[in-house]
């Protein structure tokens, strides 16, 4: 879907409350529908970034996005509450990160934007929260709105989720596979179905409930998604004990419909910023709701998750023959999946540091995320190219399934290292092709 491809999508005016990740996707994608948008965010370095087109992280397809409408005009930043005030539709896109030494969410920032924005409200408009949030959010801050905002205006609250998966978050905001709508009113109705008109009038599922629903059914995708990854990973811990091959189960398991063959790829498990604490966000607000037992599973699904990080260090220093001490071990990886320099809780860089805590000289190396890792691991050695990274190593690991990690040749790869090992943490090589090439080959979950 092309720029200017909606007829009169310039008369709702738009404004995205924090221009992060979310915000920075939501608001170029908005202009891309035509619609006129200003970002807010009060870094202002980013937003001077942002306004000159330069995106301050990866997303594949975004910057050309940010790029063209930044200068058309379309699209603008700002630290100006009062600029971003004067929008029909407020999209809150803050960041809800977990609280410091707590599983519950940090709803600080999503909080202190409220409070700045409300008061300035001058005529009617819509207040659409898309962040991820503990339910009864939404109508936490509805309430609040209702005494902060002028007496003359009516401002609604509406709770409409993102389900954006990095790597491909432009895709997925341009052609959704659901919307999900939260709404109090006929009113806010009416307006999120005129706004994703473009979406709708093409047959993407539209699903209009009450606000809770709307948050939990963010809540529920994220925790049941995390689940999957999960269940194939403790499959792949049974695996480990009896000799058995965890990828030919997923095999055998995707071929029945009722199950399918997303997100049952065994491996080194999920991380990010958002699956692990929305995860831990859920069951403490179940917790806080008294049905914490409800939820009680998912601490399980957590500690899956972080056991296949701990086993996939047990199986590198099986390769270094017990001793992980002065070895050489490059990894391949750093951000938390392919398609995104996002090094937020990375399993990648969880066993980076591990094996370097344990004495391994590490050295990392990621397509896109290398300058991130120097910035907030400087212990670690990042190499610019795979081959560097390999140079003399004592094994390989593969910890990111970056495409290029896939299909790099064994052949060349085994001129460059000490020994021929190579961990496999995503099952993403072909096994048969690295064995031929006389290299050993570990991978979790199968023998």
């Amino acid at each position: 879907m092309r720029s200017g491809s909606r007829v009169g999508a310039s008369v709702l005016r738009i404004s995205v409350i924090g221009s992060g990740y979310l915000g920075v996707t939501h608001a170029a994608c908005m202009a891309e529908l035509g619609y006129r948008v200003t970002g807010l965010d009060i870094d202002a370095d980013k937003v001077a970034r942002l306004n000159a087109g330069d995106v301050p992280f990866y997303e594949p397809g975004l910057a050309g996005l940010v790029e063209e409408h930044t200068a058309s005009g379309r699209l603008r930043f700002t630290t100006s509450y009062e600029v971003a005030a004067q929008a029909d539709v407020h999209f809150l896109c803050v960041g809800t990160p977990q609280r410091r030494g707590q599983d519950a969410a940090d709803l600080s920032h999503l909080d202190a934007a409220v409070r700045r924005l409300a008061p300035l409200l001058g005529h009617d408009c819509l207040l659409v929260g898309k962040s991820t949030v503990p339910v009864g959010t939404a109508a936490r801050i509805l309430e609040a709105v209702s005494g902060l905002a002028p007496p003359s205006t009516t401002v609604d609250v509406a709770w409409n989720p993102e389900f954006l998966r990095e790597g491909h978050a432009v895709a997925d905001t341009l052609a959704p596979d659901r919307i999900v709508l939260g709404v109090v009113s006929e009113r806010s109705e009416k307006v999120l179905k005129e706004l994703y008109a473009p979406f709708v009038d093409r047959g993407t599922p539209l699903v209009v409930a009450d606000l809770a629903t709307a948050e939990l059914t963010k809540s529920a995708a994220n925790a049941f998604l995390a689940t999957k990854v999960s269940f194939i990973n403790a499959m792949a811990e049974v695996c480990e004990a009896v000799g058995a091959d965890v990828t030919r189960l997923s095999e055998g398991l995707s071929h029945d419909p009722r199950i399918g063959d997303q997100f049952i790829r065994p491996g080194l498990g999920f991380g990010g910023g958002c699956l692990p604490k929305d995860l831990r966000a859920f069951q403490a607000r179940a917790r806080e709701l008294g049905v914490g037992g409800a939820l009680s599973f998912l601490g399980e699904v957590d500690a899956i998750n972080t056991r296949r990080r701990s086993a996939t260090v047990r199986l590198v220093r099986e390769q270094c023959d017990g001793e992980l001490a002065r070895r050489r071990v490059a990894v391949l990886g750093g951000a938390f999946k392919p398609g995104s320099d996002d090094i937020r809780d990375s399993p990648a860089l969880y066993v980076a540091e591990e094996l370097s805590r344990s004495g391994a000289r590490v050295v990392v190396h990621d397509p896109k995320a290398n300058q991130n890792i120097r910035r907030h691991h400087p212990s670690l050695t990042c190499a610019d190219t795979v081959l560097d990274a390999c140079a003399q190593a004592d094994v390989v690991v593969l910890a990111t399934e970056w495409a290029e990690f896939a299909d790099i040749d064994p052949a060349v790869l085994g001129a460059v290292v000490s020994h021929r090992r190579v961990v496999d943490a995503r099952n993403a090589l072909d096994a048969e092709q690295w064995k031929q090439a006389a290299w050993t080959y570990r991978a979790l979950g199968r023998p």
